[in-house]
């Protein structure tokens, strides 16, 4: 079975819901850690390929995510290794949604492999709203599986004024 714009859609939901749940669990004082390592195990293609991880407020040397651990201090922080991170799924995040605006669906799909461009919309528990550039490319694996090979996030470009 080849790789449909459901799954495609099932996936990126997945991530979304993922960052709630960890956000969640780090507001109730539960086993963040636990919980946002299972999501990277069950999104991200870490243990079995190489993935490509920017994420949206990584910079400097460690601007890069090629591991679980760099995946793991950028979604909850407290790694020495990477010093610079506060936790990004650890700011309140109530909500996640997301859209693939780049093209008339958003999702491209070429054999094992489908990449999705647009953006993830998140709000906080006061309401608060960001919105989130992504490109997405998922990699089928062999458990049937879509797990993430690409992020790469930013903020949206904002000109001066």
């Amino acid at each position: 079975m080849g790789i449909t714009p459901e799954m495609v859609n099932a996936a990126q939901q997945a991530w979304c819901d993922g960052l709630v749940r960890v956000s969640q669990t780090h507001r109730s004082g539960g086993q963040v850690k636990a919980v946002a390592s299972a999501m990277i195990d069950d999104l991200y293609d870490y243990k079995n390929g190489v993935v490509f991880f920017k994420p949206t407020l990584a910079q400097g040397k460690n601007t890069f995510r090629a591991t679980h651990k760099g995946a793991l201090s950028y979604f909850v922080g407290g790694d020495p290794d990477f010093p610079e991170d506060t936790g990004f799924a650890l700011k309140g995040w109530d909500k996640a949604w997301y859209d693939n605006n780049a093209a008339e669906n958003g999702i491209q799909i070429h054999g094992d492999i489908a990449i999705t461009m647009g953006n993830v919309y998140l709000a906080d528990v006061d309401g608060n709203e960001i919105m989130v550039d992504k490109t997405f490319v998922f990699r089928l694996c062999e458990d049937g599986k879509l797990r993430l090979c690409v992020h790469k996030s930013a903020l949206p470009y904002v000109p001066a004024e």
